[in-house]
Parts: structure tokens; sequence; C-alpha cells
């Protein structure tokens, strides 16, 4: 008898062992899912704020850049195709969506890199507001882009480490997809400084940045004040007396 009770006793606890660690793995898995919903949701927020300048950035270098027509209608097809796939997605991106927003990219940069052709484009003040807000779309994609891979990858390890592998196929977790590009040909793109893109349009329309010298101008000399030397100042000559 004592031995039976000591055997209850034993597995007993051994399901409470396992029920307490499977309740805190399902805790953990739902905090890692949601964490990754959410900093998805900012990307996309970015991707659909640019969705919404490109239109008006086609418009206003068609104006005054005929020769880019090419490039034009290949933004607004990817555009449209990337568009197209975010009304049918849910809460995670699809391969297809990351390809066709890297694609999208691309093309961007291509342009941006274009435009620097046509001094009539760069004394248009529309045209550098809309360059300037680009650039800070794309900043924030990309940044958005690199939290949410590094929170997929807490979230993909956790399932396949033990013992999350044991509780996350049975209850119904799923391996998260990454917003990365596997192909080479699409990853690569012409080298262009979003940052100054930003600051020439700063610069440009009297921004916070706009009194700082751009690239090739010479630093304006600061005024003489506390803390420098003045200027060595040469001594009167004095003639040698009359004898």
């Amino acid at each position: 008898m004592n031995g039976f009770l000591i055997a209850l006793i034993v597995f007993v606890a051994i399901v409470l062992v396992a029920v307490i660690a499977a309740i805190g793995m399902y805790n953990g898995l739902v905090r890692l899912r949601n964490l990754v919903q959410e900093s998805w949701r900012q990307v996309d927020v970015e991707l659909n704020r640019r969705y919404e300048l490109l239109p008006n950035l086609v418009e206003t270098v068609r104006a005054s850049a005929a020769h880019e027509r090419n490039t034009l209608e290949n933004i607004t097809r990817l555009r449209n195709q990337a568009a197209s796939l975010a009304q049918r997605e849910g809460e995670i991106p699809s391969p297809e969506r990351a390809q066709a927003e890297e694609q999208l990219s691309g093309a961007v940069r291509n342009l941006l890199v274009s435009v620097e052709a046509y001094p009539q484009l760069q004394s248009n003040q529309n045209f550098l507001e809309l360059q300037k807000q680009l650039a800070e779309t794309e900043d924030r994609i990309a940044a958005g882009r690199r939290f949410y891979n590094a929170n997929v990858r807490e979230y993909n390890t956790k399932q396949e480490s033990f013992p999350g592998n044991l509780f996350a196929g049975p209850l119904g977790f799923q391996r998260a997809t990454y917003f990365e590009v596997n192909d080479p040909a699409v990853r690569q793109a012409p080298d262009v400084n979003f940052g100054e893109i930003a600051y020439r349009g700063d610069a440009s329309t009297g921004g916070a940045t706009g009194g700082q010298p751009q690239l090739g101008q010479q630093a304006p000399q600061q005024p003489q004040g506390f803390g420098q030397q003045p200027a060595a100042q040469p001594e009167p000559r004095q003639d040698p007396p009359a004898r």
C-alpha cells in the first residue's frame, strides 16, 4: 500500500511539473508571437506610407525627367504589385511580399540615383520634400525590418529548442517568416545614402540643418570669441632717432 501511494505521489508530481512547464512554455510562446506580430505591424505602417508617397514622387519626376519613363513605370508596377500582396496577407509577411518590397526598394534607389542628373528637380521644393520624406520612410523600414527579424529569430529558436519543440506543435504554434530576400540578384542595388538625401532636403528647404554647409562647400569662419586666441598683430615700426 505504501509503495502504491509513493508511486501515485510521484506520478502526480510529474504530471504537475509537466503541466506547469507547458503553461510556462505556452505563455512564453504567446508573448513572442504577439511581439512578432506587433513588430511587423510597425513595418507594415511604413510600407503603406511608402505606397502613399510614391505616386506623388513619380508624377513630380515625370514632369521634369521624361527620359526616366521606364524607371517610373517600373516603380508604379512594383508598387501596385506590393500593395496588392499587402491586402491579401495576414499578420505575418510571405516570402513573395518580402521579394516584392525588396524589388520596390531597389527601383526607388535607382530612381534617386538617376534624378541627380536633373538640376531642375534639385531646385524643385515639392520634389525635395517628397525625397526627404521617402528617405526617412526608407530608414524606418530598414530599422523596423531589423527589429522584426530579431523577434522572429527569438520566436523560432524558442520553438526549435528543448522543451519548446515538445509543446509548440501540439499547442498550435508555427514558425514565423523572416522579412528578407534570399535571391542575390534581388538584393543587389545601387548604394544610396538616404541619410545624405534627407540632409540635403533639410538644407534646401530651410529645415533644422539648413545652416550646415553642404558637401563641397567651405564652412563659414566662426567669429572670434571666448576661448580663441586673437591673431598676432605686427608691432609698430619705430624709426631710429635722428643724429
